[in-house]
């Protein structure tokens, strides 16, 4: 008995460790997990149109050695960074990523980067929220042998809903395009305790503190694009810009039905970041010209004061409703004191769910008739997370190209390429101090932001020649792309007999426009450069015959 006894109690001894070992563990893997969400959204605002992504690789003794995210578009992706930080101690180590791995480029760089470097267990916070990679890169990381661990499917817990909440959060934005197909909306206003967003003159600078007004311009900065109204222009003459000394800037969108707008608007000008007025058909024609010329999270700031006035204008207008009941409820409600001010924030509607099911193209159409499939024969590539993103000239495919002395120079994407070539063979040391810093931005969208600004803002610095050798230099740059990466020249070949078609809404150029009224330019030289790969390929094969 006594011997029996002793086994029985060795053995509850030994379960008890094994427990606490793994609920450590389990408590570990999730402090991690929300280590990677809250570094990837130290680029927020840069990423898009990708997710943000963030990578933490930790050794089997429990130590920090590498961490990494995704700093803009057709940058390193975080997974690589991580991995290049951590060196030789990836060996047997875990990588834990916010989201799961997103393979915009046809090369697996992500996983490549974990299985080569020696990774042997990942732990990913969700599922990709769009159809075609959902699924894809956790298959290859099992392929490849590695454990993987997706939360809230092989680790279920209150603990592990909370993570997975972080990871969700900080990518709602994207979450819900993916699950609505419609743009992530922030409501703002600040408005006195009386619940006035200005006095009955119509004046309302400020209703809120500087503080307050810092953290405007912090969500601007992480936004695509901010919205007003005509009213706001006519009485505010507002900026819209992020204020954060550089950076992202969102695009600025005036939506006016009459376009009943002063002619001078700091609106209009355009040195630091694009306008976009947005009216209906026939509005002030002449107005519309002139302008050609010139070349819902709820966020509601509260201010500790009161104003009065039965005309003083609200937040919110009449919505029709009688009944409390029909009142629209917030949920996840938070409040924050920013300096004199409190900061009121929730969500108008459930948060989306964290593998939303995205229709097909034959269920968007069996719900919505009118809305009619794309015809298989055409095939639009726009953002770089696209079927076909890798077409796009942002895609971060470094290329090799001559330069003016016949030496081969490395450029990080054809974009970095493109852009610098505005200013070759200019004789002003500004032109050449351009192009350095095109060739040094770290990101294709950086490289793009600094040579239209200088194009815009120093006009006299763009080579002569340029709108003549424009579409030749992109030519040349895409030809060298899709040469010396054979999975891209392997895609493109795939889509022939098919019309390519940049679909970029606002490019009228290089893409297609939003009603089919653009030039297409990047389709076309995609499609040419397909054809010659193409005739490239059967005068090789007919050489071989002969030969044989």
């Amino acid at each position: 008995m006594a011997l029996s006894f002793a086994v029985v109690a060795s053995s509850s001894s030994i379960m008890c460790k094994a427990i606490n070992a793994n609920n450590h563990s389990h408590l570990q893997d999730l402090s991690y997990i929300k280590r990677a969400a809250l570094i990837s959204d130290k680029s927020a605002g840069f990423t898009s149109p990708h997710p943000n992504f963030g990578c933490v690789i930790v050794t089997p003794s429990v130590e920090v050695v590498g961490e990494g995210y995704l700093y803009a578009q057709g940058t390193k992706p975080a997974e690589v960074l991580a991995v290049e930080a951590a060196g030789e101690r990836c060996r047997g180590a875990t990588a834990y990523v916010n989201m799961e791995p997103g393979d915009c480029h046809g090369d697996d760089t992500a996983v490549s980067a974990l299985v080569q470097a020696g990774i042997t267990r990942a732990v990913i916070g969700m599922r990709h929220p769009l159809q075609h990679l959902r699924g894809n890169a956790i298959r290859a990381l099992r392929s490849q042998g590695l454990q993987v661990d997706v939360l809230g499917e092989d680790m279920q817990s209150k603990l592990v809903e909370e993570a997975r909440k972080a990871c969700l959060l900080v990518n709602l934005p994207f979450v819900h395009r993916a699950a609505s197909r419609v743009p992530f909306s922030v409501l703002k206003y600040a408005m006195t305790l009386d619940g006035k967003i200005a006095a009955s003159s119509g004046h309302a600078a400020w209703i809120s503190s500087k503080l307050s007004r810092n953290r405007v311009f912090e969500l601007r900065g992480r936004s695509d694009a901010i919205i007003v109204g005509g009213n706001t222009v006519r009485r505010d003459n507002p900026r819209l810009t992020a204020r954060h000394g550089g950076g992202h800037m969102p695009i600025r969108i005036v939506l006016s039905q009459s376009l009943d707008l002063p002619e001078e608007a700091n609106l209009w000008d355009l040195s630091d970041v694009s306008t976009v007025v947005v009216t209906q058909r026939g509005a002030r024609r002449s107005f519309q010209r002139y302008l050609a010329s010139k070349g819902v999270e709820v966020f509601a700031f509260v201010a500790p004061k009161i104003i009065g006035g039965k005309n003083a204008p609200s937040p919110v207008g009449e919505l029709g409703m009688v009944e409390m009941s029909q009142a629209l409820d917030l949920i996840d409600v938070c409040f924050e004191q920013i300096g004199p001010d409190m900061l009121i924030s929730g969500f108008l509607q459930p948060i989306p769910d964290l593998t939303p099911t995205i229709p097909s193209e034959d269920e968007t159409f069996a719900i919505d008739p009118t809305v009619a499939p794309f015809e298989t024969s055409i095939i639009f590539f726009y953002k770089t997370w696209d079927l076909y993103g890798a077409f796009s000239n942002f895609s971060p495919h470094p290329i090799q190209m001559p330069d003016e002395d016949g030496n081969y120079v490395t450029w990080f994407s054809v974009e970095h390429y493109y852009q610098a070539n505005k200013f070759i063979g200019v004789s002003n040391p500004l032109a050449q101090d351009c192009i350095d810093k095109i060739k040094s931005a770290k990101s294709p969208e950086e490289a793009a932001r600094m040579g239209r600004l200088t194009q815009r803002r120093q006009p006299h610095l763009v080579r002569s020649d340029w709108e003549s050798v424009k579409i030749d230099v992109m030519y040349r740059a895409l030809k060298c792309k899709f040469s010396i990466y054979p999975h891209l020249n392997s895609m493109l070949l795939s889509t022939a007999g098919s019309v390519l078609v940049e679909a970029s809404p606002h490019d009228l150029f290089w893409g297609g426009g939003r009603d089919g009224e653009g030039l297409n330019y990047l389709g076309r030289l995609l499609m040419k450069l397909r054809s010659e790969f193409l005739g490239e390929s059967s005068a090789a094969s007919e050489n071989t015959c002969i030969a044989l």
